[in-house]
């Protein structure tokens, strides 16, 4: 039948939503749909549009659904959910920010954040790795906060953070390098220039009038750029650094990466 799903969603099926505002750019649902029923689980990902006003009370009535395994947190609601969750991982604490939770058979929430390790993961894919590397961080939101201290665990040798609210990027740089003392974190302005990789992790790009992130002038071909924005999948970002000769890395990886994790979560 022309329009009809690829597979069946029956009483058998679980849920997961994906909580966000807006919802309209969203493809994690495809991806994790995708990726989960490869493995072999009935499972089908939703986006659930949740203004913040409305996400404590979504929060506790997704308690009650009984064939909701879990769900996905994005923008804006990353931090704001820490506060809802019964149980954080020790990523999640680390980091303060939550990206999916487990809805255990008597309703509690464990949450745990996966950004990050999904990002690098899909990094290296892409033949990216920060060993040894200065980083240029681009945000220092709820994606941010976790990619920060992959990054520096992944062996970044220096870690500038620009934030729009610079009090922001500081507390972050700090709380990374007490984590990792190794890694040199500090707020820096959005300037490529000195830095062998860049990374966004800010929303920009997302919208067909959104400025650069950074001024594409400064991009070299040995620096790498990566996105963590899934639509476009090649943000304005993107192919200037493809025009530059950078190495570059997709959006969708990072979420692609963090699927066998997110099973384990789950415990599926």
């Amino acid at each position: 039948m022309t329009g009809s799903l690829p597979f069946e969603i029956s009483g058998k099926t679980r849920i997961m939503f994906i909580l966000a505002d807006p919802v309209a750019h969203i493809r994690g649902s495809v991806v994790l749909t995708r990726e989960l029923r490869a493995l072999g689980h009935d499972i089908a990902v939703l986006p659930l549009h949740v203004k913040p006003a409305d996400l404590e009370r979504t929060v506790q009535a997704i308690r009650a659904f009984h064939n909701l395994v879990g769900f996905g947190i994005t923008i804006p609601h990353k931090i704001a959910v820490v506060s809802l969750i019964d149980e954080l991982l020790p990523q999640a604490k680390l980091v303060g920010s939550v990206n999916f939770v487990r809805r255990n058979p008597d309703g509690a929430l464990t949450g745990d954040n996966l950004d990050g390790i999904g990002f690098v993961d899909g990094a290296k894919q892409s033949g990216i790795d920060f060993i040894g590397k200065r980083v240029l961080q681009l945000g220092a939101g709820g994606a941010g906060r976790s990619i920060a201290f992959s990054l520096a665990a992944a062996g970044a040798k220096a870690l500038g953070i620009a934030n729009r609210t610079e009090s922001r990027a500081s507390e972050l740089a700090a709380a990374v390098h007490r984590a990792y003392p190794a890694c040199q974190a500090f707020v820096a302005p959005a300037k490529a220039a000195g830095y062998d990789a860049i990374v966004n992790t800010t929303a920009l790009g997302m919208q067909a009038d959104d400025p650069l992130p950074v001024d594409p002038s400064g991009l070299s071909p040995e620096m790498s750029v990566s996105e963590i924005i899934m639509s476009p999948e090649i943000t304005p970002l993107l192919r200037a650094a493809q025009l530059a000769g950078c190495r570059i890395s997709l959006g969708k990886s990072m979420l692609e990466h963090q699927v066998k994790r997110l099973e384990q979560l789950l415990a599926l």
